[in-house]
């Protein structure tokens, strides 16, 4: 079995643990590769790298890091079947959603290209006579970066992106269950010519390589995608840094009674089972006016039971497996918790007997808002439906949830939409299509549990990974004070 080594200092090197874990494919739990378990040394090492770096890649011209950022773009789409096959081999997801997600890094790489002709301050009056005042943007510095699986080349690639043409040096933690992914992305980083020690790659688990990231004293920002848990303990342990947290959702589709309900059950099949319900955005709520309830529930049926599940390399496959076995352990849980609760079992519920992560598309009605599988991130494909009676029930319902991520409305009334809109407490709302398609042109990030404030996609990734220096120039030849003190 081969054995990847970290990337430190723009050389692939062996940890000084000298510890490994395996890479299995979910849809035949085969080996992928052995990789190493790094430890606080090996972070120290990436540390070291990426400071030895800071300033050469900083003071290179942000136009000139550009250009690098579209050489990656370029190879990128160079390599986007091979890279869609390794993500589908090592996370599951289909084959068509596995090119999705390398052409959302190519997609970002060419974008933050862009930036670096801009990466725009602001200039502004001063409030006395010959004096000048502006806003440039300088790099943080070093920043720890720490992704999951479900999207292991795009999340790195829209944190790196903006990171880099921001003039930082980075270190990456991905997670353990795609760490080959991340081994390609790099791979591919340093073909396109990023200087050695700007981007440092160390494999290993949350507890101990992401630990030393999180408290290294000279890493001055952290970006995680995951879980709540996490994200609570990187704010706690991460003492005086830039945290930006994005930590998943529950997201709700509401379909009114005027909806086009065939669109709708598009949007849901889509929503609720795309990429196995394993999105940060997956529609696992489908909040449904009970005029319609019955009606969607039998279209929904109809489609559910259509769905092909199997390897993700195979082109008929819908659905390809969760991404390990706790995984499947979780939703069986959430189906026993379910039916515990006395919501009813429509379809599904239970493992195939196929060899693998695979779990059948399960579908419950009569959900109560107050019930755990209407509350909690399951991570699976698990939708639940809850009739409610009008628009004001379906928003009330829709926000209450500790998350905002993602939402979504079907309705032909545009007094409904604009409500809906204003009302739902999530940093994205879609209407008449799906809670998943975000765009890397547009901010991307929730409110409440998911996150701390923090957007990534389009102008706003700069804001997360650059600093604002005002800048003033008195060319009055005399002590000019402000606030009109004399």
């Amino acid at each position: 079995m081969r054995l990847y080594k970290l990337f430190i200092d723009g050389k692939w090197v062996s940890s000084s643990s000298r510890k490994t874990f395996v890479s299995k494919n979910p849809a035949n739990l085969k080996p992928l590769g052995k990789f190493y378990l790094a430890n606080k040394t090996d972070v120290d090492k990436a540390v070291i790298a990426a400071k030895k770096s800071l300033a050469l890649w900083s003071e290179t011209p942000a136009p000139k890091r550009g250009e690098i950022l579209l050489k990656i773009a370029q190879l990128l789409k160079r390599d986007k079947e091979k890279l869609a096959k390794i993500m589908t081999q090592e996370m599951g997801k289909v084959l068509n959603e596995s090119r999705g997600d390398v052409q959302e890094a190519i997609d970002v790489f060419e974008y933050m290209a862009g930036e670096g002709r801009r990466l725009f301050g602001n200039t502004t009056p001063s409030e006395l006579k010959n004096k000048f005042c502006m806003t440039i943007r300088i790099p943080i510095g070093i920043v720890g970066i720490i992704t999951p699986w479900n999207f292991p080349i795009a999340i790195p690639s829209w944190k790196l992106s903006a990171a880099l043409i921001c003039g930082n040096t980075c270190i990456l933690k991905p997670s353990s269950d795609a760490p080959l992914c991340a081994v390609e992305l790099i791979k591919i980083l340093n073909e396109a010519g990023m200087p050695k020690g700007v981007v440092n790659l160390v494999t290993g688990s949350g507890n101990e390589a992401g630990t030393a990231i999180i408290k290294h004293k000279d890493i001055r920002a952290i970006s995680f995608t995951g879980n709540v848990e996490t994200g609570k303990f990187i704010l706690k342990n991460a003492g005086i840094k830039k945290v930006g947290l994005e930590l998943g959702g529950k997201n709700p589709i509401i379909v009114m009674d005027d909806a086009d309900l065939d669109l709708a059950v598009d949007g849901i099949i889509w929503g609720g089972f795309g990429t196995t319900g394993q999105r940060c955005t997956a529609a696992s709520r489908v909040i449904v006016h009970k005029k319609v309830k019955n009606k969607l529930e039998r279209l929904l049926l109809k489609r559910i039971k259509r769905l092909r599940i199997g390897d993700g390399l195979n082109k008929k496959t819908d659905i390809g497996p969760l991404v390990n076995e706790k995984a499947v352990e979780k939703t069986e849980k959430y189906v026993n918790i379910g039916k515990k609760e006395g919501a009813k079992l429509l379809y599904g519920g239970e493992k195939t007997k196929m060899k693998g992560c695979f779990y059948k598309p399960t579908l419950f009605t009569n959900v109560k808002r107050n019930m755990r599988i209407a509350k909690e991130e399951i991570f699976g494909p698990f939708v639940s439906i809850i009739p409610v009676k009008n628009l004001n029930e379906a928003i009330e319902v829709a926000n209450d949830v500790n998350y905002g991520l993602s939402s979504a409305i079907y309705t032909e009334n545009i007094s409904n939409a604009f409500k809906a809109i204003e009302k739902i407490e999530a940093g994205l709302t879609y209407v008449n299509s799906s809670t998943i398609g975000s765009e890397v042109h547009l901010p991307f990030g929730g409110v409440k549990e998911t996150g701390n404030g923090t957007r990534e996609g389009g102008i706003v990734s700069i804001d997360e990974f650059s600093e604002i220096k005002t800048v003033y120039f008195d060319y009055s030849n005399k002590l000019q004070k402000s606030q009109g003190i004399k």
